[in-house]
């Protein structure tokens, strides 16, 4: 029923911006010539796009809220778990430079490794 839905809403959706689109910045509607009381006269076409328009928007609106309300009773809100497991430990704190914590929090940090030379591309010391 969902999918169905779906299906429709993207129907309508395109419908809507193609309708949109058919229209005249101005107002104008598609501008297609004719007799001037007629339903193809410039007047004619555009009160049949913007209530087209109008028609097209309340459906999509109506959609969207039906598919909204299917949504929530798709998914199980009632076996989500509202407790905490309090059973776990908490996690070792993590050193950014990637050492070790220590596990005494009152132990002093391990010295930092001296920085490496950089190496001659040719497999000799580095010469400055």
């Amino acid at each position: 029923m969902f999918v169905f839905f779906t299906v429709i809403q993207a129907l309508v959706a395109a419908a809507l911006v193609g309708v949109i689109l058919m229209q005249r910045s101005e107002g104008g509607g598609l501008g297609i010539g004719g007799s001037p009381t007629g339903m193809l006269s410039a007047r004619g076409a555009a009160d049949f796009l913007t209530r087209a328009t109008k028609w097209l928007a309340v459906l999509f609106v109506a959609l969207s809220i039906l598919l909204a309300t299917l949504a929530v009773r798709e998914t199980d809100a009632g076996s989500l778990e509202t407790t905490l497991d309090r059973n776990v430990a908490p996690a070792a704190p993590v050193d950014p430079l990637g050492r070790t914590a220590p596990t005494d929090p009152l132990a002093a940090p391990a010295p930092a490794a001296p920085p490496a030379t950089p190496a001659d591309p040719l497999g000799g010391p580095a010469s400055n």
